[in-house]
C-alpha cells in the first residue's frame, strides 16, 4: 500500500530519532515466502550505496519523540539497550555490574580507557580507584574538573583478575561505546592506553608510535596517551603523558600552563 505524505513524514522523523541514538542500519523484512538470499544481498548493497532511504522502513513506536531527545536521554537509551548484558563471556566470569560511563553528556573532551577494575565494578563508575585518582589529577592539570569531561571504557564489564580484555570482548562491547561517542560529540577523544588506542584506531602498533599526533576519528579528533594504571607502575612516563595532554590542549585552543606541570599528573 503506498505511503501517504503524512506517513512518510512520521517515518522520516522516526529514522532521525534512531540515528540520534547511534543506530544507522535498517533492513526491510520481506512479507511471506522464503527470502531469496541473493535478492537480500542485492537490496543491502543498494541501501548501502545511498545516503538517504527513499522509503524509510516502519519502526516500533518510541516513548521519546525526536523533539524530546537530549544527550542525557540518548545515553540513557543506550544504557537501557545494554541491559544486564550477556553478549560475551564476561557476564559469567564474576562481574558485579555494568560500568557504563560518567560525566558531562556534552563534553568537549572524552577519555576512553580499556575496562573497569575492582573498584569500578563495585561502584559502577569508571576510573574511581587509584588509576581514577591519577586521571582526576591529569584532568585538573588541564584546568578542568572531572564533571567537565566524559569518561568511559572500551568494555563495560570487569575482566577476571583485571586481565587485558580479549579481542572478541572488545569487538562485542565497543559498538555501544561508539554510540556514546556519537551522542556526546566531543571535540577530542583521548585514548588511555594501548587497548583503547588499538581498538579505536583499528591498528596494532606500539604506544611509542601511536602517541604524539592527532587522528581523525568519527567526525572528531583523537589523541593517544598512557593509561593512568601504567603511569602508576612507571611514574617516569608521567612527563610524557603531560606532553600528550598539552598537545590536546593546544589543538583545542586551551591555555597551557607555563612551566613543568608533570607533577600535576602525580598522585597515589
Amino acid at each position: 500500500m503506498p505511503n501517504s505524505p503524512d506517513l512518510q513524514q512520521v517515518l522520516a522523523e522516526r529514522v532521525r530519532f534512531y540515528r540520534e541514538l547511534g543506530i544507522y542500519d535498517f533492513y526491510r523484512r520481506e512479507i511471506g515466502g522464503n527470502p531469496d538470499p541473493s535478492a537480500a544481498a542485492t537490496r543491502h548493497n543498494e541501501l548501502a550505496s545511498r545516503s538517504e532511504f527513499s522509503e524509510p522502513p516502519a519502526l516500533p513506536p518510541s516513548p521519546i519523540t525526536p523533539q524530546e531527545m537530549t544527550p542525557e536521554k540518548a545515553l540513557r537509551a543506550i544504557r537501557e539497550d545494554i541491559g544486564d548484558c550477556t553478549r560475551c563471556v564476561l557476564h559469567k566470569q564474576g562481574r558485579k555490574q555494568i560500568v557504563f560511563g560518567v560525566g558531562n553528556p556534552k563534553a568537549e573532551i572524552m577519555f576512553v580507557g580499556e575496562a573497569p577494575g575492582a573498584d569500578e565494578d563495585q561502584q559502577g563508575e569508571p576510573f574511581v580507584g587509584r588509576a581514577g585518582q591519577l586521571l582526576n589529577n591529569m584532568i585538573s592539570a588541564m584546568g578542568l574538573r572531572r564533571q567537565d569531561v566524559y569518561i568511559a571504557n572500551i568494555i563495560k564489564c570487569r575482566p577476571p583478575g583485571n586481565r587485558t580484555p580479549e579481542r572478541e570482548e572488545c569487538d562485542t562491547c565497543s559498538p555501544f561505546l561508539m554510540r556514546q561517542i556519537d551522542v556526546v560529540g566531543p571535540k577530542m577523544l583521548v585514548a588511555l592506553g594501548a587497548v583503547a588506542a588499538k581498538t579505536l584506531l583499528g591498528v596494532n602498533d606500539a604506544m611509542v608510535n601511536l602517541r604524539g599526533r592527532i587522528y581523525d576519528f568519527r567526525n572528531t579528533k583523537l589523541a593517544v596517551t598512557y593509561h593512568p594504571a601504567y603511569l602508576l607502575r612507571d611514574p617516569r612516563q608521567k612527563k610524557e603523558a603531560w606532553k600528550d595532554l598539552q598537545m590536546v590542549m593546544r589543538h583545542l585552543g586551551m591555555t597551557v600552563p607555563k612551566g613543568d606541570k608533570e607533577q600535576g599528573t602525580g598522585g597515589t
